[in-house]
């Protein structure tokens, strides 16, 4: 948790690189002199949050990937999202975080007290504004989710998440996924099984190639489009 320090304090104005190009500083700005921002490491699969724990700090991904799930009370795990470089997570509207939050892979996070962003609000207009703008965004990728699991085939979600990947990932056309295809299956509400056998009928048909075990080329992404309708 917060001991497990392995970089100095840093002011926000200083972007540190992501693994697909810069991380823009805490909620794109330089120079507030108000808020300031410390780096920590995590290994894989290794917590940095617990669920209901106090949410005492906002996070951006610097470097790896972040996942942020819940324990449903059978023991299944419903992962809410998957936050990559340059993505601001923990940001709640009560005092406790709703999910827990683990580093998929090795990663750099950011920790940035909320009091101090709040404070910041309070006398910025900036930074009031670009809390407004991620929290609407935050409930409407909330809201997409849901309509994702409550309403459409197996295969159309599958589709849904190499599109949304897709946006978010694609380098030089090939896709990296840090997940694997477990974090998939609970992103989407679908078994291991199930995502393995979408993943074979898109590639027997055409739709995308493998290259590694998450390396993954979309070949004909309309095709994706027209299921994700």
């Amino acid at each position: 948790m917060l001991t497990r320090s392995t970089a100095p304090s840093l002011n926000v104005n200083r972007a540190a690189p992501g693994a697909f190009g810069p991380v823009e500083p805490f909620f794109g700005f330089t120079g507030h002199a108000g808020l300031i921002a410390t780096e920590f490491t995590y290994g894989k699969d290794e917590e940095i949050y617990g669920e209901d724990e106090p949410a005492e700090y906002v996070y951006q991904v610097v470097r790896g990937a972040v996942r942020t799930y819940k324990l449903l009370s059978d023991g299944r795990r419903q992962i809410g999202a998957f936050h990559l470089p340059g993505d601001v997570f923990g940001l709640e509207s009560g005092t406790k975080h709703r999910l827990a939050a683990e580093a998929i892979i090795d990663s750099t996070v950011r920790l940035l007290k909320r009091r101090s962003v709040e404070q910041a609000a309070g006398t910025d207009v900036r930074v009031a504004h670009k809390l407004w703008t991620m929290t609407a965004d935050d409930l409407k990728r909330a809201e997409e989710h849901m309509l994702l699991l409550g309403r459409k085939s197996a295969m159309e979600r599958v589709a849904n998440f190499l599109l949304e990947m897709d946006c978010r990932l694609t380098v030089a056309g090939m896709m990296a996924l840090p997940m694997c295809r477990r974090d998939i299956g609970d992103y989407l509400g679908l078994t291991l099984e199930t995502v393995s056998r979408a993943l074979s009928q898109l590639n027997d048909e055409g739709v995308l190639g493998f290259s590694g075990a998450r390396q993954i080329v979309l070949r004909n992404r309309q095709r994706l489009r027209n299921m994700d309708i």
